[in-house]
C-alpha cells in the first residue's frame, strides 16, 4: 500500500502494532493412548554431558541489496562420542542420537537476496556423552493433537527468518522494539518500537520474570529485506526528548505516518506521565528522528472512558491513517478513529466497529480489499489465539468475529497480536504476522519479537506457526526454511498457567482416576517442562500429530531428564508410512540431555510422535524444547 511522501521519496506504508495477550484455553485433547509394547533389543540413548557455554553471536549479515558479510561463527566445541544407532522392536533402524549441551544462538537472518551473506554459526556446543540403553516397547494409538504447515508461496531465495531467539541488528546487539511497528519509505523499511528498562536483563536471563517496564527510548531500525536491521538510534529517548517524555510512566503501543500535507513524520503513542494521560504526539523531518514531542491529547471523541486501550496505527492504500484500538476499562469496545487529515497531530473522533468479549492486542492489515481488526485475549501479556472481523469499509460493518486459523495449537507462536507488515511484492502480497512475545518479561519462551506469514483461501486468512521462514522483500514470495520445526508449542510456554493438557497437544492415561501429567516450572530453555510423574504406580503418553509436512527425512528430538528405571519410557515417532521408531528413556539421566530419533522417512505428509512410559510411583520423566526438522530427502 502506498503513502504519499516528500518530493524527493516515496514512502510505502506497511501497518504498525499493540501488545500484549494471554493464555487462552486449552489446545486440543484427547486421542488414543500409546500402550507399552514387548520384545525388540533397545534404542541407545546417551546421557549428558556439562552443557557448553554458548559463543558469541557474529554480526548480522548486510543488506539484501548487496548481500553483505556473512556473520562471523562462534567457536564450536568438542564433540563427544554419539550415542550408538539401535534396533526398533518393528524394525527399521532408528538412528539415536543424545548430547548434553546447548549450541549458541545465531542472530536474526541468513542468506540476504540471491547473494546474502550467510547466517552466524552457533556458539560452543558441548560435550556429549554416552550410555547403553534399555529395552525399548512398542505402541500403538490414535491420532494426538494436530497441527500442519501450509506449503510455501512460492520458491523464495529471500533472507531467513528465524522465530524463537532473540534477534540481533547488524552490529550484533540485541534489537529492543515492543509495541510499536513498521512504515516503509522507497525501498526501505522503518521499524519503530519501545526499549524497556527490564529489556536487556530479561534477553540476558530470560527464565525469570522481569516485570520492568519503565521507558527507555522509541528505537528506530532499517532494512531493506526484512530480516538484516540496521539500528538507526533511538527516535524519542527519555533522556534527551525534554521533560514530558522523561517524565513517562508508561509510553508504548505506538507508529508513525508520514503527512504530506506538512511534509512531516509523526509518531503517535498512548503516554502516561507527568504531563498527563492520553495521546502523545512527536514530530520528525526524517523517518529515522529525532522526533520533537509536540503535545499530548487527553482524549478521543466517542471512545468509551475517552481513552483509548491497547492501539495501534494503520495506514491505508490512499495514504489515510487510523488509530485501531479499544477502549481503555473493560477494554470490550473496538474502534477505529482517523487522525486528523491536515497534519495528524490529533485523533478524530473515533467510530466503534464492535462490541463484545474484551480485547486487546488490537491491530489491522487489509488484504483483497477487506480491512482485517485483530485481536487478543483479554489476559494481559500472555500468548494468545487471534480473533478477527473483517469488513469491505474500514468503518464497517464488521462481520462475525472469528479465531484466526492455525492460533489455537501454540497461542498464535505463543504470542499476542502485534502489528502486520504487507509486502507489496512484484510476484505477490505476503501479510506478515508480527507477534509481540513480552508477557511483562516473564519468561514464556525466547525471543521478543516472532513473524509469521498469512496465507489466504480466498479472503479468509490462516496463520503459519513456523520457526523459520525465507522471505524475497522484492517478490513477495516466501518459503518454509530449511531448519523450520514442525512440533507445535515445542517449549510448552504457551499455556503460561499450570496445565494438564498443553496447547497442540494431547495427553492420556490408562491409570484410573490419575493424572499423571502437567506443566512445571525449570525448563530447559523458558519457564515450563512436561512432568510425567505420578503418587502410585502409572501409564502416560505426551503426543502431537504434525500434519502436511513434506515428505522426506526427519529428526525428531527432545531434551529429557529421566529418573531411570521404568518399565516403559519412550520417544516415539509413528504413522509416518513407516515402521514405528523408538528410543528408550529408561536410563538414569540426571542433566538436561537431548535425545534424538534419527532416519524418519515421512511419506505420507504426517507424523505422530510423543514419549510413552509405564513407571512406578518414584520414577518420572521432565521433557522441553521438542522438534521435528527435515533433514533431507
Amino acid at each position: 500500500m502506498r503513502v504519499p511522501s516528500p518530493p524527493s521519496i516515496s514512502p510505502r506504508a506497511v501497518v504498525l502494532l499493540v501488545l500484549c495477550a494471554s493464555c487462552g484455553d486449552n489446545g486440543s485433547s484427547g486421542g488414543s493412548q500409546r500402550g507399552a509394547g514387548s520384545g525388540g533389543s533397545g534404542a541407545v540413548t546417551a546421557s549428558g554431558g556439562a552443557a557448553g557455554t554458548s559463543g558469541s553471536a557474529g554480526s548480522g549479515a548486510g543488506p539484501a541489496s548487496s548481500g553483505g558479510a556473512a556473520a562471523a561463527s562462534g567457536t564450536s566445541g568438542t564433540s563427544g562420542t554419539s550415542g550408538t544407532s539401535g534396533t526398533p522392536s518393528t524394525g527399521g533402524t532408528a538412528g539415536v542420537t543424545a548430547s548434553g549441551g546447548d549450541g549458541g544462538s545465531a542472530p536474526n537472518g541468513g542468506a540476504a537476496g540471491a547473494s546474502g551473506g550467510a547466517s552466524a554459526s552457533g556458539g560452543t556446543a558441548g560435550a556429549s556423552g554416552r550410555a547403553t540403553g534399555g529395552a525399548s516397547g512398542r505402541a500403538t494409538g490414535g491420532a494426538g493433537a494436530t497441527g500442519g504447515t501450509a506449503g510455501a508461496s512460492g520458491a523464495s531465495s529471500g533472507a531467513l527468518i528465524q522465530n524463537d531467539r532473540f534477534w540481533k541488528d547488524t552490529s550484533g546487539n540485541p534489537i529492543y522494539s515492543q509495541g510499536g511497528g513498521v512504515i516503509q519509505v522507497s525501498d526501505t523499511y522503518y521499524w519503530y518500537g519501545v526499549k524497556y528498562d527490564g529489556a536487556p536483563t530479561y534477553e540476558a536471563n530470560p527464565t525469570k520474570d522481569n516485570s520492568d517496564t519503565s521507558f527507555n527510548a522509541v528505537t528506530c531500525y532499517s532494512s531493506q529485506d526484512l530480516v538484516n536491521w540496521k539500528f538507526e538510534g533511538n527516535a524519542l529517548a527519555a533522556s534527551d526528548s525534554g521533560t514530558e517524555v522523561a517524565g513517562a510512566s508508561w509510553l508504548g503501543r505506538l507508529g508513525v505516518a508520514y503527512n504530506k500535507n506538512t511534509q512531516k513524520y509523526v509518531l503517535v503513542s498512548q503516554y502516561q506521565g507527568t504531563a498527563g494521560d492520553g495521546e502523545l504526539f512527536a514530530t520528525s523531518d526524517t523517518p529515522t528522528g529525532a522526533f520533537t514531542f509536540d503535545h499530548i491529547q487527553a482524549t478521543v471523541e466517542n471512545v468509551a472512558n475517552q481513552t483509548t486501550g491497547d492501539q495501534t496505527l494503520f495506514i491505508d492504500d490512499d495514504g489515510s491513517a487510523y488509530v485501531v484500538c479499544s477502549s481503555s476499562m473493560g477494554r470490550s469496545n473496538l474502534y477505529v478513529a482517523p487522525l486528523h487529515a491536515a497534519d495528524y497531530l490529533s485523533v478524530d473522533a473515533a467510530t466503534r466497529i464492535f462490541g463484545g468479549p474484551g480485547r486487546e492486542g488490537n491491530a489491522m492489515f487489509k488484504y483483497a480489499d477487506h480491512y482485517y481488526f485483530c485481536s487478543s485475549d483479554l489476559h494481559g501479556w500472555n500468548a494468545s489465539h487471534t480473533y478477527c472481523i473483517s469488513a469491505t469499509n474500514i468503518m464497517g460493518p464488521y462481520g462475525t468475529e472469528f479465531v484466526l486459523a492455525n492460533t489455537d495449537a501454540d497461542f498464535s507462536h505463543v504470542t499476542q497480536t502485534g502489528f502486520f507488515v504487507t509486502v507489496q511484492g512484484s510476484a505477490q502480497q505476503t501479510v506478515i504476522f508480527a507477534g509481540d512475545r513480552w508477557a511483562d518479561f516473564a519468561g514464556n519462551g525466547l525471543g521478543f519479537n516472532q513473524w509469521m506469514p498469512l496465507t489466504f483461501d480466498g479472503t479468509t486468512p490462516a496463520f503459519q506457526s513456523l520457526s523459520e521462514w525465507s522471505l524475497d522483500a522484492v517478490t513477495g514470495e516466501w518459503s518454509v526454511g530449511p531448519d523450520n520445526n514442525y512440533a507445535l508449542n515445542p517449549s510448552f510456554e504457551a499455556d503460561r498457567v499450570t496445565m494438564t493438557v498443553p496447547a497442540g497437544w494431547t495427553t492420556s492415561s490408562t491409570t484410573s482416576g490419575a493424572t499423571p501429567y502437567t506443566n512445571a516450572s525449570g525448563g530447559h530453555t523458558g519457564n515450563w517442562n512436561w512432568t510425567l510423574s505420578n503418587g502410585a504406580d502409572y501409564q502416560a503418553t505426551l503426543e502431537q500429530t504434525a500434519k502436511n509436512l513434506p515428505n522426506g527425512t526427519y529428526t525428531l528430538s527432545a531434551w529429557v531428564k529421566s529418573s531411570g528405571g521404568q518399565a516403559v519410557a519412550n520417544l516415539y515417532a509413528a504413522d509416518f508410512g513407516g515402521s514405528d521408531l523408538n528410543a528408550s528413556l529408561t536410563k538414569a539421566l540426571s542433566a538436561w540431555t537431548e535425545v534424538s530419533l534419527t532416519g524418519i522417512a515421512v511419506t505420507n505428509g504426517s507424523c505422530r510422535f510423543g514419549v510413552t512410559t509405564t513407571a512406578s510411583a518414584s520414577q518420572s520423566l521432565h521433557l522441553d524444547d521438542f522438534s521435528l526438522v527435515r533433514t533431507g530427502p
